[in-house]
């Protein structure tokens, strides 16, 4: 019996969440005027908290409380995955450029690789191995394109971007324990409310600097909050659940494409060859890295939005 593909609604709803997590970059960048990087988490995730509070109130199936012990690594692994990651991301927005911050985060898959293959001692095939090092020169494409076009404030926000990819692996390898028996919604809201709880402790740092946001800069923090942590991670795990998790993942590398059309359509960057180059290189990387998940669909994604990680995004695979 053949196995019928993804149906039209689920690919859109795919393509729908790699379209709301790439731009999170470009209206994380045009906040930053008005708003501090810690505060804009600190808002984005208490409100996507409190919003994935009452859906799971309403669910109709509603989950059973986790015990203790995996409580507190959903609250690590949140901690992690969206406190630590979205500081470095946000900080390195501020530093960097958007763009370079879309084509960076295409190498996150590939990190978790290299994490689940240190910690967990995964299998590491030569496809993968190669993508690896491929994606590996795309980045330092991007980085070094950035030092010489941007200086050592923009290099420094490359820099700060890849790290956060060391801590999106961690959370990816985190919650593949912390979220086992566990549905989607519940482990994703118990995650953000660690998330949120760490950016708020964090934005009183800014506390000096806090003033009320314009109307642009309300949508654009709601648009974050909504789409972005929200909506992206629902629309997901809808097409998850009627593709192959290779399918999905494939589609989630039209973040990077996206992005930089982000960054160049809502903030008038300018995309310079050598990070095109980059950008390409990295894609391809990431591309190759895919190779033996399309022929077995058993490893589940993890995304700027997935709640089972095993490739880069949010909550469960924020960005």
């Amino acid at each position: 019996m053949h196995e019928r593909g993804p149906g039209v609604r689920a690919v859109v709803a795919v393509v729908a969440a790699a379209l709301f997590w790439s731009s999170s970059y470009a209206v994380t960048k045009r906040l930053l005027d008005d708003v501090g990087p810690l505060s804009i988490g600190a808002i984005r995730f208490t409100l996507a908290a409190l919003l994935l509070g009452v859906m799971v109130r309403l669910s109709r199936r509603r989950p059973a409380r986790p015990d203790v012990r995996q409580r507190w690594q959903l609250y690590l692994s949140g901690f992690l995955g969206i406190t630590v990651y979205f500081i470095l991301e946000n900080v390195g927005v501020d530093l960097s450029t958007a763009s370079d911050a879309s084509l960076i985060v295409a190498t996150y898959p590939l990190m978790t690789m290299l994490l689940e293959l240190v910690v967990l001692r995964a299998r590491m095939p030569l496809p993968r191995l190669a993508g690896v090092l491929l994606a590996t020169v795309g980045a330092f494409l991007v980085v070094r394109n950035g030092a010489q076009v941007g200086g050592s404030s923009r290099w420094a926000g490359d820099v700060l971007l890849l790290l956060g990819g060391l801590a999106w692996a961690g959370y990816n390898v985190l919650g593949k324990r912390a979220s086992a028996g566990r549905d989607a919604l519940s482990v994703t809201y118990y995650q953000t409310l660690a998330g949120a709880g760490g950016f708020l402790a964090a934005s009183l740092l800014e506390a000096g600097e806090w003033r009320v946001p314009d109307p642009t800069a309300s949508v654009l923090l709601v648009h974050l909050a909504v789409a972005c942590s929200v909506g992206g991670f629902l629309l997901y795990n809808y097409g998850l659940r009627r593709m192959a998790s290779s399918v999905a993942v494939n589609i989630l590398n039209l973040v990077p494409v996206f992005g930089v059309i982000g960054a160049v359509v809502i903030n008038g960057e300018t995309v310079r060859p050598a990070q095109a180059v980059g950008g390409a290189v990295i894609v391809a990387g990431v591309a190759l890295g895919m190779i033996e998940r399309g022929r077995g669909a058993t490893a589940k994604p993890g995304g700027p939005g997935a709640a089972v990680p095993a490739a880069p995004g949010v909550a469960g695979e924020a960005r």
